[in-house]
């Protein structure tokens, strides 16, 4: 076994748009900058590394002396923020960031993609601090640029200090609603049990002193065992393939384990199977001072020890699905088993199968992991689920599922394009191709969706059944004894219509209702406690009507049954009684009646 050193935590930005999560990240690196003696910030490809010395004199600076005895290398921040980037962390079980900053507003609080960052921090189980950013917009606040919180807090007028309190609160009860225990950092005493919150502005450095010593302190507290790594363990993400002149097809890889070195090879996983390939060149941004030319924008390394962020060349990387892992294989035999790895990762998000169920797209392995995940989590079955945009044969497959079951023969595409010509095609079909760029809510949009069409053929389907009704014939109001009978009713409960069927309580037919009137005016129905009167052809007031008797509308045996099975909540209790009470006359001619 090689070397073994406890890495840095990685570190990624997480919150809804425009809450500040650049910002933030931009403040603590010039907080840090600031420091010039205690070593600058190192640049890596997607990645900042904040050293310890740095992180540490800046917080000496700004909190007096720090006592605890650090022995982490200092933080690796994930440049780009937001929940591409995390989603692309993954590791199987979690995600390859160590630890969170969730962004939240201290204005507008907890807003979708919060929810979003939120949900996706637990389902890969990992640890975060909430960032309560822009508390120096918040009415009265008068900013103390670069202040610690304890030292701003106490250059507040009251009534400043209170709305931040009435806003931590806020977004403390929005936490509490997704299953998290969260209070101002300064009050927790045990950082494993409460979410730490930390008020901080991204505008004028408050509270980001705080907020980094903060970080480094629950790693080094809590999280030293994970950090441990070994030199033959080369693990890492790719966090993106991009394209660079020159080079062709590039790699931009976060290590979290071991030492890479050019000529090293690697296994990721690949559009047609596993990518296996020989390392050419590893690359780092060069600092700024050092470029020539706007070309000149890397220099070459021979190793990179985690965790770092490096640009990777080798050939073949155009095949690699961004979100893959990235095994580093030392030796021939460690071959068999990256690739074992890989294929099992790969077969259990991406998905091809004969059952019914949606067609699944998303533009990363990340982003399809967490699609699947959440789909699954609420229930949505997946007939096929794959990276890259939706093709012409996603839309066949939708159209095979949806011959069966048109709720499910649904395209549902996140973070895709989808072209015009297929979308054409899909709509020809009569298939739905939902997408968007916020997991939760095209998942929530597709589930609305059919609850909505699924209440609406609910609706048409109850509204074409007969309803129960229960009336009373009134004594002495007989108009017309036969040809028609003409007679007055109450309507005691459900309603009435003209073609109904009548049956009297002994559950014998009486005659069919040819007209219902009020006050000499047709109507098409009448409702409980409605006294009106019916006329009924083919009857005889007397022989098989009587006055005074209760009469049931014939609910026909297969309505009956789907009204008790299926509808009874759209029937209200008096209606649902009557309907009870008819079903009871009828089972004492036919036991099986309506059953």
């Amino acid at each position: 076994m090689g070397e073994r050193w406890v890495r840095e935590p990685i570190v990624v930005v997480l919150g809804h748009v425009d809450h500040g999560k650049t910002s933030l990240l931009d403040r603590m690196r010039g907080t840090i900058v600031a420091a010039r003696e205690a070593g600058g910030i190192t640049q890596h490809i997607g990645a900042s590394f904040f050293p310890y010395d740095a992180i540490l004199e800046t917080c000496r600076m700004l909190l007096g002396e720090v006592r605890a005895e650090i022995k982490l290398p200092g933080l690796l921040f994930i440049d780009t923020p937001g929940h591409a980037a995390f989603a692309n962390l993954r590791r199987r079980g979690g995600s390859v960031a160590d630890m969170a900053i969730l962004v939240v507003d201290a204005i507008q609080g907890v807003q979708e993609q919060t929810v979003e960052s939120v949900q996706l921090l637990r389902s890969r189980r990992t640890p975060f601090v909430v960032a309560l950013n822009k508390v120096d917009l918040i009415p009265g606040w008068k900013p103390v640029p670069g202040a610690p919180l304890k030292e701003t807090l106490s250059r507040q007028h009251q009534k400043a200090v209170e709305e931040l309190e009435k806003r931590t609160y806020a977004l403390v009860g929005e936490l509490a609603r997704y299953g998290f225990t969260a209070d101002l950092y300064t009050r927790i005493r045990d950082f494993t049990r409460t979410l730490a919150v930390v008020p901080v502005s991204a505008k004028t450095g408050e509270g980001v002193p705080d907020l980094l010593l903060l970080m480094i302190g629950l790693a080094q507290a809590y999280m030293t065992k994970r950090l441990e790594v070994s030199e033959d363990e080369i693990e890492g993400v790719v966090l993106e393939v991009v394209e660079e002149v020159g080079l062709g097809a590039t790699a931009n890889v976060i290590l979290s384990s071991g030492v890479l070195r050019e000529g090293d090879r690697v296994v990721m996983m690949g559009r047609r199977g596993p990518v296996v390939a020989k390392v050419r060149a590893l690359l780092l941004p060069k600092p700024l001072d050092e470029m020539r030319d706007p070309r000149d924008v890397f220099k070459r390394v021979e190793s990179v020890r985690a965790a770092a962020g490096v640009k990777l060349v080798a050939e073949g990387l155009d095949e690699v699905y961004p979100g893959s892992p990235v095994f580093g294989l030392r030796r021939d035999e460690d071959l068999g088993a990256a690739v074992e790895r890989l294929q099992e990762e790969l077969e259990e998000f991406r998905i091809t199968t004969d059952r019914i169920g949606v067609v699944a797209k998303a533009d990363t392995l990340g982003s399809l992991e967490v699609l699947v995940n959440y789909l699954r989590e609420r229930g949505v079955p997946i007939r096929l689920a794959d990276i890259g945009d939706v093709s012409k044969r996603d839309v066949v497959e939708a159209e095979v599922v949806h011959m069966k079951d048109k709720y499910l023969g649904n395209v549902i595409a996140f973070n895709v394009d989808v072209d015009k010509e297929i979308e054409l095609e899909a709509n020809s079909r009569g298939i739905r191709i939902f997408r968007g760029e916020v997991l939760f809510r095209l998942v929530d949009e597709y589930l609305n969706w059919v609850a909505e069409r699924k209440r609406e053929e609910e609706e048409a389907e109850f509204g074409k059944l007969v309803k129960p009704g229960k009336i009373k014939f009134l004594e002495g109001f007989v108009f017309r004894r036969s040809d028609p009978a003409i007679f007055g009713v109450e309507v005691l409960a459900g309603e009435i219509a003209p073609g109904v069927k009548l049956v009297n309580s002994s559950g014998r037919q009486v005659g069919d209702v040819h007209q219902i009137q009020e006050m000499g005016r047709p109507l098409p129905r009448a409702t409980a406690g409605m006294k009106v009167a019916i006329s009924i052809r083919g009857v005889t007031v007397g022989r098989q009507v009587k006055e005074g008797e209760t009469l049931y509308v014939l609910v026909p045996e297969r309505d009956a049954r789907l009204l008790v099975t299926k509808f009874s909540s759209k029937l209200d209790e008096h209606s649902l009684r009557a309907l009870e009470e008819l079903i009871g006359l009828m089972r004492k001619v036919d036991p099986l009646w309506a059953r």
